[in-house]
């Protein structure tokens, strides 16, 4: 019976300091979360720069409809460049929609393919404006989709990046807020 009472007692002996290193430990998650700035969305160095007005391209979107990207407009446009057989690019199609919506901003997605694919994958979104343009990609220096380029309603770059999350495409919005090229250079400045 002795043993019986031993054990329990260093069993929640056990227990208790269990619970206190469980305590530590996610204290110390919290200050390493604390630590870690977001990412963002990663910026190319290539292709115009941010702050630099976008380059006008005069196309028709895959409906026929008559598309012009960069110069003066009525509110900002984000241009996504995508693929039909990028899983990414099909994750973060509902996404960017959602924000497009949310943040008052006119969607373009642009492939380079061939336009039956460009179609399956625009199924649906008659309000966006696609576009098979690979002379906007190369423009762009566009290496790796999907890849998001924000344009201000006076045709000047305010943001670009690589963007695979729905926290890469806020950081876009973000930095264009803030009125930096990315959150990494925010982050810089303030150091």
């Amino acid at each position: 019976m002795i043993a019986l009472y031993v054990s329990t007692v260093l069993l929640w002996l056990a227990v208790g300091v269990l619970a206190l290193l469980v305590l530590a430990l996610a204290r110390q998650v919290g200050v390493l979360h604390e630590r870690v700035a977001p990412l963002g969305a990663l910026m190319l160095d290539q292709g115009p720069k941010v702050g630099e007005r976008a380059p006008i391209f005069e196309v028709k979107d895959l409906f026929g409809r008559p598309t012009r990207l960069g110069g003066l407009r009525e509110r900002p446009l984000l241009l996504l460049f995508v693929s039909s057989t990028c899983p990414v690019c099909k994750k973060i199609l509902p996404i960017a929609l959602r924000l497009a919506r949310e943040e008052n901003l006119d969607l373009a997605l642009i492939g380079d393919e061939r336009e039956e694919d460009l179609r399956r994958l625009a199924q649906g979104l008659a309000e966006v404006q696609v576009l098979n343009a690979p002379e906007v990609g190369q423009v762009y220096k566009v290496g790796k989709i999907p890849y998001a380029v924000l344009i201000d309603p006076e045709g000047v770059i305010r943001a670009k990046g690589l963007v695979n999350n729905r926290e890469h495409l806020e950081s876009l919005m973000e930095a264009y807020r803030l009125g930096m090229a990315s959150i990494q250079d925010y982050l810089r400045k303030e150091g």
